[in-house]
């Protein structure tokens, strides 16, 4: 007998093993409380604990940063979860440090471990752990990020992405990729070219890889401890590839037996990582065998006590279902008169002296996106000088990716940076729908206000400029159905200043939409205002007063709706109101009442196309809320149900004219 084994203490390996087998009982647990109709959903860690056991002793809670993935209960217990934490989420009770109650079970995060709010998406994380990263290096603690999932996941473009960024940045971040051979019910044959993660890649320069065996907790511990060391070293990412064994089907949803025959279930069951643990210690005679049962029975005891104790913990109050979407205390600014340079300023060169006034300001503000950097300064030249005043390391050029942009600056601005990213066309933000619709948007609500994403994504949109189909789109419809992301519109370039300095002053994330068309129009200019304007979101401007009929719209759609107002006054004697609502998210439905007090007729003006477009909410809104004040029907005017095409002469009669505009008032006055 030994008094140590492979370097342990007695001592130490007894730790080991109640680590990995209060994890294994807690499955076994939860599924007999999911049965008991407790809980409705349950993902295991069984077959993956010695991995994640090892793996966890070589992180640092509290400065290492933590992305893990439903399968890694194991691991957040290593870095300091209780067992009654884990319980209260997977009970969905108030107390769950994690969400409240908001999220399934296994969706681990918490704030103090800093363990990032962990959403259902595979391969979203990724990104997110490089925009850590950056953070972290920018912070100089010598923290690393951790980031995890399932074989399967490596098929998902973010995570090349994320290799692609941390490799060629040597950025510190641990891949840590549990293979347990199946994506749900997909063999890892289907996955990838040659069946390994490990092989697959190779050519990411920068980037260390381990391959290990994952049910071997001492093969595997030597391994994070290489690859943990280097990394901390300043020698770039690394990737371990853990070759694990799934001993539960992939969820309580799940019945593995209908595509896994039994044999091979058997032998799985033999690379059991906690069996082979006990095997070694008591081969060696550290730790003989009754030892071991009884620890495992004082386990059991544990578990079930945490678990009663858990059940009698109370639920979120019902109230509390739609709290914390945005910032429940957010900056708050009254309008001001600000005092103005003298010089009249076109909107692109506005939100340029914006961003440059934004950067001086706060020390922590970060820009980067596809071409930003100067010589080009953008390709609008909206971020020109940016990167030669304030330094590569706060103005940089992204990959041409817009997934990793908002995957990067979600990372980037749960760590505490201020990242405002540029999406160089709005028709092109589709492949980052994933980041913001379930990530960005998501992340306070999710995590019961424990951690935010508060970015600003600045994006061109707008027709009217012969760029076809997929130069030309409108994308404020999409997003208006998103919960937690503001929406900002402006149409003149004082508004664009003040509005754009107060998205990069709050703590919500807000979606900037710029017109192209509308970047250099004499129409647009306005006096600029000096540094200290902050437009706040939610409150409209009456840009035109009047008393017969009120046109609500915003962006390029303000000029036509005065412009056909003008007409309708010289045509017919008709005061036309015209409302610019600045902001779609918050929308400003007291300004519109107020209006509507006066004109008791209502016209919704808007680029996006007719079909669920922006103009269908708001008219659905005045229907609602002021339907008494009302002598006529909501009308609109939008564009076609149809792209917009690159001839001049059919993108005119796709998109709205000042003529469609006059028409439609012109059938509303006549109410």
């Amino acid at each position: 007998m030994s008094a140590t084994f492979q370097g342990y203490s007695k001592e130490q390996l007894i730790g080991v093993f109640k680590s990995m087998a209060r994890s294994r009982r807690m499955d076994e647990k939860m599924l007999t409380l999911l049965r008991q109709g407790k809980s409705f959903f349950h993902i295991g860690a069984g077959g993956h604990e010695g991995a994640q056991v090892a793996c966890a002793m070589h992180l640092i809670p509290g400065n290492d940063w933590f992305y893990p993935y439903y399968r890694d209960q194991a691991l957040v217990l290593g870095l300091g979860m209780t067992m009654e934490e884990l319980f209260l989420g997977f009970l969905a009770k108030q107390a769950d440090p994690g969400s409240a109650g908001r999220q399934l079970p296994q969706h681990y995060g918490h704030q103090k471990l800093n363990i990032v709010s962990q959403s259902s998406p595979t391969g979203t994380q990724y990104l997110q752990a490089v925009g850590t990263a950056i953070a972290a290096r920018k912070a100089g603690d010598n923290a690393l990020v951790y980031v995890s999932s399932g074989e399967g996941t490596t098929s998902q473009g973010e995570f090349h992405e994320a290799l692609n960024w941390a490799s060629r940045e040597k950025l510190p971040v641990l891949f840590h990729i549990e293979d347990n051979g199946y994506a749900i019910s997909v063999p890892k044959a289907s996955q990838m070219a040659g069946g390994s993660v490990y092989d697959m890649v190779g050519g990411y320069r920068n980037l260390s890889r381990y391959e290990t065996d994952g049910t071997d907790f001492f093969s595997v511990f030597k391994t994070f401890e290489e690859a943990t060391a280097s990394i901390r070293s300043g020698n770039g990412p690394a990737l371990v590839v853990s070759n694990v064994v799934r001993l539960f089907p992939h969820s309580s949803s799940d019945d593995h037996r209908k595509y896994r025959d039994a044999a091979e279930l058997v032998e799985e069951q033999k690379r059991d990582p906690i069996e082979k643990f006990r095997k070694y210690c008591e081969d060696d005679g550290i730790i003989a065998a009754a030892e071991f049962q009884s620890i495992w029975d004082e386990v059991i005891e544990d578990v079930d006590l945490i678990a009663e104790k858990s059940q009698a913990a109370p639920f979120p109050d019902k109230t509390a279902a739609t709290t914390h979407i945005f910032n429940d205390s957010p900056l708050n600014i009254e309008p001001v008169n600000s005092a103005t340079t003298g010089a009249d300023i076109v909107i692109v060169d506005a939100i340029n002296h914006a961003l440059h006034e934004e950067m001086a300001h706060n020390n922590k503000m970060i820009i980067y996106g596809q071409d930003v950097a100067d010589g080009k300064g953008g390709v609008f030249t909206a971020t020109k000088g940016l990167s030669t005043k304030f330094g590569k390391e706060r103005v940089f050029n992204s990959p041409l990716a817009e997934a990793s942009i908002i995957g990067t600056a979600f990372g980037a601005a749960v760590a505490g940076l201020k990242p405002v990213v540029e999406i160089q066309f709005g028709d092109y933000i589709w492949t980052a729908m994933m980041q913001i619709r379930n990530e960005v948007a998501t992340v306070r609500y999710r995590s019961n206000n424990t951690y935010a994403a508060p970015i600003v994504m600045r994006v061109p949109v707008g027709g009217y400029i012969h760029g076809g189909l997929c130069h030309s789109q409108s994308i404020e419809g999409f997003f208006m159905h998103l919960p937690g992301i503001h929406i900002v519109y402006p149409s003149n370039a004082a508004d664009a200043k003040g509005l754009l300095k107060y998205a990069c002053r709050i703590d919500d994330p807000v979606l900037f939409l710029e017109h192209k068309g509308m970047y250099r129009q004499g129409f647009a200019k306005r006096p600029e205002p000096d540094e200290n304007y902050l437009l706040p979101f939610g409150k409209a401007a009456v840009v035109r007063a009047g008393f017969d009929l009120t046109i609500v719209t915003y962006g390029m759609m303000v000029y036509k709706s005065i412009e056909a107002a003008k007409q309708l006054e010289k045509s017919h004697g008709a005061s036309i109101e015209v409302i610019d609502l600045r902001t779609l998210s918050p929308l400003d439905k007291v300004t519109i009442g107020q209006s509507l007090q006066k004109t008791s007729k209502a016209l919704v003006v808007y680029e996006d196309t007719l079909t669920a477009g922006p103009g269908a909410e708001i008219a659905a809104i005045i229907a609602e809320d002021f339907f008494e004040l009302l002598d006529g029907p909501v009308l609109r005017v939008a564009a076609k149900d149809s792209p917009v095409p690159f001839n001049w002469d059919l993108e005119d009669e796709v998109l709205p004219q000042t003529e469609d505009i006059h028409q439609a008032a012109e059938r509303l006055l006549g109410y």
